[in-house]
């Protein structure tokens, strides 16, 4: 290893072989600037010499000797301007070995701790690494006592501005500072006491001081920090605020005690502070060498110095002049070792030689260190009463300015000086040396931390008096650290007060000096580390530095004085063993110095290139390489002739070998051919013979067998045919007996039916024209009398009337006449329909018959062709010459035949498993049982999402409806006043045309969705038949769910509608009942048309089956019915035309205004009151108009009949066409082989589907606009009506009406208690609406309310309306409460604010339905007085779905929202910003370049996605939202988050990078904290995010091996394969040592991941949006204790 390029195992190795070899102690001097990398180098020596000797006993040395280098990097180790683990103390280990060269212990020398770190730090440095690790595991339970913060809250900790390290873990370090204490003996105990030791300290720092006068200081009373300290140090608080304010001065006779000044009481506590830490550094050391001192005795040591670098900063001070005088001493003994090493060994050769000269850098030490240096001028000054820096500096200037050449002073400051070392020019400010030389505490201040109750602290202070020169060694052989002189009263004579005034540069002196001794004493070995560049970038190399370096440590002048001399040297005999092939055997000579001479001599011509010495021979640059060169060329001839013998030795053996392997071969196959060919002849002849009479034999017995089956056969099929005959005529005769007595029976009960039906007809008609004309009796009777009394000359008049009215009952016995005719044309039309089809019946039965027989013929063709199958068989072995047909039939033969035996093979396998795996079937069902499970979660959230999608499509189009709605009303111009009634036919028929309309909007999308999957894959096979076919049930279930949606939908509507017209205001007398029975039989007429349309369209959507369309089918017994009920359409206006004929007498007559009080005394008042002729002849009017009104009915009627026959009978056409196509294509197919057959039917079944999607397509276009039309005649007639209500009310004169009787007040009584209802209006639900939905701003009025308030005051006016048991004003509130909100979020549906507001609401009220429903699932959490509010009278379970929905509609409004939202935050907050800065690093070039980790104005940060969820956050809590509910809505939020970082992290190559990786898995980690600190990490967000950080991981981890393509497999399980791909190609490397993936590598992770079943996809959908739920969560609020604010404005309501 020592031969090989420098490493430090080498140094390592060889310094271990020395000792080894001769006997003699060796040291490592590592050396080199700070941050070069001279602490890691000393630590892996002794790892090197750890793991290579291993220790003597068990108690495993060297792992205690590794064990202290963290304990003394965490006390000793400290950040600076040039290295982030710069040592700010010297050490000197010293590792013992035994007489076997194995570890028995080692000592440590430490010097000059760099003390003012602790209570200092420059800009962009920090303190020593052990309070920053204290600070960080200050959440520890065992640290709580210390009382500890963030780095950032003491001053000892917080001046350098830079706390944290990029990349060290404090609360990690700390762990290993631990365990490294207790690997070395030091106790817990011990452990907390240090750490209250250096807590006290940082408390310490933070006391402060109030200025009384300029000379004098307070501390304030009872000051935390303080307090702080003296209960961890365990001293009285009066006496440490005290002395640190106060000093004591001793004279001969008196002492003194004199306050002290704010910046002297500073600057004390500051000394105090690291007096403090130098006792406990001191401490620690002696504990370490306590634990690693061996009481064996030590044969030998390896010393390691590890010693501070030269060190240059802006300021430099007394700490930085201590190391580079070291670092001079240093250069020196490595001057002196290696140049004189060097020219000493070639004055020892006795060679021609001229000595060099090299820097010497001597003067710089006697600047320094000699009589009148800077030392002894600096101890001088500090033993001067009044001595200060700038008297010292004076004196510096006068020493040695202009008279030393390595002094200098600087231009523009008299406070400093320069010097130049042997590495570069350093500035000292002078300001600081003296009080750090004397390194003084007060001695009052000591007494007190010796007189405290902790224990350890008094240990640290109890050797303060018998403290040893750092000239003189400890017991463990260590030179002190330092001196601190403090001067107590009275002082004793002796050697002790002596050595307390020694300074700081004395005792540093004397410590250098003992380490030369020591070093001198050893023999050393160099490891010079050069530091690459001055700003602490990884991969960055600078030439210059790194020259400067090498200059300055004396490397390039060892190269130069190699390079002048020889640098290559080999003793005699090494060279005659190395070149001995050069050389001849005449040439070798007994000795070996002259057979070297003779062979350079020839070799190489310039004698100038090689010196001979006494034992070796010196050679200059490259001349070894040339001799390597000539010998290299010599042994290459040498192997090629040997390789030459030796190949062609061996090939001419092979050749003999197999030349004789092949002539014996030969003659045995030979042999053996002949043999086989003699015995073939043999047996062909023997075969010959023996197939002829088997052949015979076998067709022999062949034909007796077919001669004695067809025999047989021909009985049983004999038989078996007559059999049958006799059977079918049996049963035919008796189907004719059946049919007969079973036709007669249903004419008999048809005739009976009628002939009832009949009778009650003309039952009813005739008692009511017998009332009718009793009315007229009655009537006549009465106005006759009263005329005869008025005016005996009206009679003649009457008689005239009586006889038009005689003419007007025969012209309607003439239009009665004319309605029987209709009806027998009608019945015989229907005859006539029912013939046919009977008719169609039949051809139904002859196609069945048709399909029986083909069948019976498909049998047949199976068994001809087993048959067939048969024959070919047996034929195989006699017909060789077959053709290619029978070939083809021969090879599927043999395939099945293998399939037979694998089959058998198969079943033999899986009887096999069958018992193997019968004791594991338990566990299998219980896995098949969880997976069904996770199957049917499943299923139900895609049938919840697809619900809640179609649900979403529904309120787009409802939305859609309503625009178009208002711009019609826009449109529509104002009617002409009058009133036209519209007959029964236009009713039904517009509700007909609607409901169709309606049935084909919802059943657009199932169609579409049907069309697609059979347009998609053009070869189709069985398996995609069978899809299909599921795929059509499924459809067709969930258009019947769609259906009774929309029919239930409907019937709200209806139920609106008729709460609207009941609202109106009243109608008269007999025109109100005539608008009711005429609405009723709308409202029937309405019904029965769904039922049939939906009947019809059930029957002509089945696609499942082929023979929907034959005879028979489902449409034909719909059209069957249809004709029914053309039948039963006739009697219905029949009844319409007696209903209206009732209605005849009162349909002009003025009656009273409330038709509750309308009887046959009021009619008889009403037509006596009639004073003259012109009211009866307006009656007479009325009643020929009401004639002609029905003649024009009953035509209508008639032409809507006629087209509906029509309609039908192109119906059957088409179906009997379908019929025939059906028949056709059936034969087609029965002559297609199976696979064809299949693909055929598939094919036709395809096309058909997609003919019925274009014609339902069209049909749908067709009754939208008829809808439109329709919906616009509806509004116009509407308006009609109500013109003309309002023009009848206003030509009623005040003689008609009657006073109403006085309705009576119920007063009702006042209850003590509220039952929790509030009471309205009637005529308030509009204000009611507008105030608590319309007006309501959640940010106004809503924040000071209770959440959910609007929901529990609707709730409780339900209530009020479910407790009068008013079922109009239930529907009424609970649509317009729908209506209202749906308005709102139309209008303010973009504010986050107002979404939440009403779905927290809306949730509520729906809950509020649940909780007081009356079911007993939901009553299980209320109280019995909560139990006592529920509802009574209406069951709400429709409005309760109705309600869930809307909420599903605000759910996703809200998630739109939000995304919008967060949508231009994603990108910019979670990719392209940098969180952590310098993460980064140096950008690829042409890519963009952010180094820094501010945000640009405009863009959004991290902690602007952060803030703005924590608005999400706190909106949804304040509305009150239910807590699963959030916890859904963050899902989402984090699902888009995620979707979107990630789809743009693979569309960007710039984005690709392990550092970028790294930013995102910090991203992610501040949004999981995020979820944390809401307590939502149960909500199922952070799961959404996996494929998030799946992608960073993949971008940070090794990329290059299988292992690493089987982990990224194994780990990237959230991603697909296109993505991971993806990634791994967008991958760009931003640092030197990062690498592209290779393409092979890609192509591994693909074959790997060929197997995976994933979407193709390289993008999420981040639009997805997941189902949600309402969870059922009662409230604990009594709904009698709320009460209403009156900034809602609802003083018109009022408590029950």
């Amino acid at each position: 290893m020592g031969d090989m390029d420098p490493h430090i195992f080498a140094v390592a190795e060889e310094a271990y072989k020395q000792m080894a070899r001769d006997e003699r102690n060796q040291s490592i001097i590592v050396s080199g600037e700070s941050g070069a990398g001279k602490t890691v180098s000393a630590k892996y020596a002794m790892r090197y010499f750890a793991t290579v000797s291993g220790s003597a006993s068990e108690a495993n040395v060297e792992e205690k000797v590794l064990a202290s280098n963290p304990i003394m990097e965490s006390i000793g180790n400290a950040k600076t301007t040039r290295n982030d683990n710069s040592s700010r103390f010297g050490k000197y280990i010293e590792i013992g070995f035994d007489k076997r060269y194995r570890i028995i212990g080692a000592n440590m020398r430490t010097y000059l701790l760099e003390k003012s770190r602790v209570v200092f730090q420059a800009e962009e440095e920090r303190n020593y690494h052990i309070f920053y690790q204290l600070c960080a595991s200050a959440a520890l339970p065992e640290f709580k006592t210390l009382r500890l913060g963030n780095a950032n809250y003491f001053h000892y900790t917080k001046q350098g501005g830079s706390p944290v390290i990029d990349g060290i873990d404090d609360a990690k370090e700390m762990e290993h500072t631990r365990q490294a204490c207790t690997l070395l003996g030091i106790n817990d105990s011990y452990q907390m006491g240090i750490f209250r030791i250096l807590a006290g300290l940082l408390h310490l720092g933070n006391v402060g001081f109030t200025s009384r006068d300029a000379d004098s200081c307070t501390i304030p009373p009872k000051h935390e920090p303080l307090t702080i300290f003296c209960d961890l140090m365990g001293v009285e608080y009066q006496e440490m605020s005290h002395w640190l304010c106060h000093r004591k001065l001793a004279t001969a006779s008196e002492t003194y005690i004199k306050p002290i000044s704010k910046l002297q009481a500073i600057n004390a506590r500051d000394a105090l502070a690291k007096h403090i830490y130098a006792k406990l550094f001191n401490w620690i050391v002696d504990h370490v060498n306590k634990a690693l001192h061996s009481t064996v005795k030590q044969h030998s040591f390896i010393g390691v110095l590890d010693i501070y670098g030269f060190e240059t900063f802006e300021i430099n001070s007394f700490e930085q002049f201590c190391i580079n005088y070291a670092n001079e001493k240093l250069q020196q003994q490595f001057n002196m070792h290696v140049f004189k090493l060097e020219q000493e060994e070639y004055m020892k050769e006795q060679i021609p030689w001229t000595l060099i000269d090299f820097y010497d850098n001597q003067p710089c030490i006697n600047l320094i260190e000699a009589k009148l240096g800077i030392l002894d001028l600096l101890d001088e000054e500090c033993k001067m009463p009044k001595g200060s820096d700038d008297s010292w500096a004076q004196k510096l200037y006068n020493t040695h300015l202009n008279k030393c050449a390595l002094f200098e002073k600087p231009r523009m400051s008299n406070k400093a000086f320069i010097i130049q070392h042997f590495a570069d020019k350093v500035e000292y400010q002078c300001e600081g040396f003296l009080e750090k030389n004397k390194d003084t505490v007060y001695e009052e201040q000591i007494k007190v931390l010796k007189s405290s109750k902790f224990k350890m602290l008094s240990e640290l202070f109890q050797d303060e008096e018998k403290a040893l020169s750092p000239t003189s060694a400890t017991p463990s052989g260590r030179t002190l650290l330092s001196r601190t002189a403090v001067k107590p009263a009275k002082a004793r004579p002796g050697q002790a007060s002596k050595e307390h005034k020694k300074t700081v540069g004395h005792q540093f002196r004397n410590s250098l000096h003992l380490l030369m001794e020591t070093l001198n004493a050893t023999t050393p070995h160099y490891v010079r580390c050069i530091k690459p560049n001055d700003f602490k970038f990884p991969f960055t190399f600078d030439e210059k530095r790194a020259v400067q370096q090498l200059r300055a440590c004396g490397v390039l002048e060892t190269i130069r004085i190699s390079a002048a001399g020889f640098p290559s040297r080999w003793t005699y005999q090494e060279f005659f063993s190395r070149y001995r092939v050069l050389m001849k055997q005449k040439d070798v000579l007994s000795d070996r110095k002259q057979t070297c001479k003779n062979l350079l001599e020839k070799l190489i011509l310039d004698k100038d290139k090689y010196q001979f010495g006494k034992t070796k021979i010196f050679f200059r640059a490259g001349q070894v390489a040339y001799l390597e060169k000539i010998r290299a060329d010599k042994l290459r001839v040498a192997c090629i002739r040997i390789q030459k013998t030796i190949r062609g030795w061996l090939m001419r053996k092979k050749y003999l070998r197999m030349r004789k392997a092949a002539i014996t071969i030969q003659r045995y196959v030979r042999g053996y051919q002949a043999r086989c060919y003699a015995k073939f002849l043999r047996r062909t002849r023997a075969a010959i013979i023996l197939q002829k009479f088997q052949r015979m034999y076998v067709v022999r017995q062949r034909y007796r067998l077919m001669r004695a089956t067809t025999i047989v056969l021909q009985s049983l099929l004999r038989g078996y045919i007559a059999r049958n005959k006799y059977q079918r005529m049996l049963r035919e005769h008796k189907a004719i007996i059946i049919q007969k007595h079973m036709r007669g029976w249903l004419a008999r009960v048809h005739y009976r039916r009628s002939l009832k039906a009949i009778v009650y007809l003309q039952c009813c008609y005739r008692r009511m024209m017998a009332k009718r004309e009793l009315k007229k009796l009655k009537i006549e009777a009465r106005s006759v009398e009263r005329y005869k009394k008025l005016n005996i000359g009206m009679e003649n008049k009457i008689m005239q009337l009586q006889r038009k009215v005689d003419e007007q009952h025969k012209d309607y016995k003439s239009l009665l006449e004319k309605l029987t005719s209709l009806e027998t044309t009608y019945n015989t039309e229907t005859e006539k329909l029912r013939s046919d089809v009977e008719r169609f019946r039949m051809s139904e039965e002859e196609a069945k018959n048709a399909t029986n027989r083909v069948h019976v013929l498909q049998e047949e063709i199976t068994k001809l062709r087993k048959e067939l199958h048969q024959t070919q068989s047996e034929k195989k072995t006699i017909e060789e010459w077959a053709d290619k047909y029978k070939q083809e039939t021969e090879q599927l033969l043999s395939e099945l035949k293998e399939q037979n035996t694998l089959l058998k093979k198969e079943k033999e396998e899986l009887n096999c498993r069958i018992q193997d795996q019968a004791k594991e079937m338990t566990e299998t069902m219980e896995k098949k049982l969880v997976e069904e499970t996770k199957q049917l979660e499943l299923d139900l959230n895609d049938e919840r999402l697809r619900y809640q999608n179609l649900l979403n499509e529904f309120s787009r189009l409802e939305e859609r409806y309503d625009d178009l709605r208002d711009e019609v009303n826009l449109m529509v111009s104002i009617p002409k006043p009058g009133h036209k009634r519209t007959d029964s036919t236009h009713s039904s028929n517009e509700s007909e045309y609607t409901f169709s309309s309606e049935i084909t909007e919802t059943e657009d999308l199932p169609l579409r969705m049907e069309q697609e999957p059979s347009e998609k894959k053009a070869p189709l096979d069985m398996s995609l038949f069978l899809k299909l076919q599921k795929r059509v049930t499924e459809l067709e279930q969930e258009k019947q769910s769609l259906q009774d949606e929309l029919d239930r939908k409907e019937e709200q509507a209806l139920r609106t509608k008729t709460r609207e017209e009941e609202e109106r205001p009243p109608m008269r007398g007999a025109e109100l009942e005539y608008e009711s029975l005429k609405r009723q039989e709308l409202e029937s007429e309405n019904k029965k048309l769904k039922n049939e349309l939906n009947e019809l369209q059930k029957a002509l959507l089945e696609k499942s089956s082929p023979e929907v369309t034959a005879p028979g089918a489902p449409a034909y017994r719909v059209v069957l019915d249809q004709l029914t009920s053309v039948s039963e359409e006739l009697e219905v206006r029949k009844e319409e035309v007696l209903i209206l004929r009732s209605q005849l007498v009162s349909q002009k007559e003025a009656i009273q205004p409330k038709n509750t009080m309308t009887d046959s005394t009021i009619l008889l008042e009403d037509v006596q009151k009639m004073k003259d002729k012109g009211e009866i002849a307006q009656a007479y009017i009325g009643l020929k108009e009401t004639n002609r009104l029905l003649e024009s009915q009953l035509q209508s009627q008639k032409k809507s009949h006629d087209n509906e026959l029509e309609a039908l009978r192109g119906e059957i056409q088409s179906l009997k066409e379908e019929n025939n196509r059906q028949q056709q294509l059936l034969a087609q197919n029965l002559q297609l082989p199976p696979e064809a057959r299949i693909e055929a039917s598939l094919q036709h079944e395809i096309t058909r589907l997609t003919n019925e999607n274009l014609d339902l397509m069209e049909q749908l276009e067709k009754q939208d606009k008829t809808v439109r039309k329709l919906k616009k005649q509806l509004k116009v007639f509407a308006k009609k009506i109500g013109e003309l209500e309002v023009g009848q009310m206003e030509n009623i004169s005040p003689g008609q009406i009657i006073d109403e009787p006085i309705r009576p007040v119920n007063i009702p009584r006042k209850e003590k208690d509220f039952q929790g209802m509030l009471e309205y209006k009637k005529d308030d639900e509009p204000k009611l609406v507008k105030n608590l939905i319309l007006d309501l701003k959640p940010r106004g009025v809503a924040v000071n309310l209770i959440p959910g308030l609007p929901a529990y005051i609707l709730f409780m006016c339900v209530r009020h309306a479910d407790y009068l048991n008013d079922d109009q004003k239930v529907r009424s509130l609970l649509t317009s409460t729908i209506n209202g909100i749906k308005k709102v979020l139309k209008k303010r549906g973009d504010d986050v604010e107002t979404v939440s507001f009403w779905l927290s609401n809306t949730c509520r009220f729906l809950h509020c339905l649940k909780q007081y429903s009356g079911e007993e699932g939901f009553m299980k959490h209320n109280t019995p007085r909560q139990n006592e509010h529920c509802l009574t009278n209406f069951d709400l379970a429709e409005y309760r779905q109705v309600l869930s929905d809307l909420a599903i509609q605000i759910y996703q409004q809200l998630v739109r929202v939000l995304e919008n939202i967060l949508q231009p935050m994603i990108v910019s907050g979670m990719l392209e910003h940098e969180t952590i800065q310098g993460v980064s690093g140096v950008k690829p070039p042409g890519l963009r370049k952010r180094t820094s980790s501010i945000a640009d104005e405009g863009t959004y940060t991290l902690d602007s996605i952060i803030r703005q969820l924590n608005t999400f956050h706190s909106v949804m809590c304040q509305h009150g939202m239910d807590p699963e509910l959030i916890k859904q809505v963050v899902k989402q939020t984090f699902y888009i988050t995620g979707a979107v970082t990630l789809n743009n992290l693979l569309l960007r190559k710039d984005m690709c990078s392990w550092s970028k990786g790294m930013q995102i898995r910090y991203n992610v980690s501040q949004l999981e904290e995020w979820l944390r600190d809401k307590n939502l990490m149960n909500s199922g967000a952070k799961e959404t995010l996996e494929p998030l950080i799946q992608a960073a991981q993949l971008l940070q981890v090794k990329k290059k091996t299988d292992e690493d393509a089987e982990a990224i497999c194994s780990m990237c399980n959230a991603l697909t394969t296109a993505q991971i791909v993806k990634v791994l190609n967008l991958y760009t490397p931003v640092n030197e040592f990062e690498e592209r993936v290779s393409i092979s590598f890609i192509r591994t992770i693909q074959m790997r991941l060929r197997d995976r079943k994933d979407s193709p996809q390289l993008l999420m959908d981040a639009k997805h949006i997941f189902p949600v739920t309402f969870p059922f969560n009662p409230s604990s609020l009594a709904l009698e204790t709320i009460q209403i604010p009156t900034s809602l404005g609802l003083a018109f309501i009022s408590r029950v």
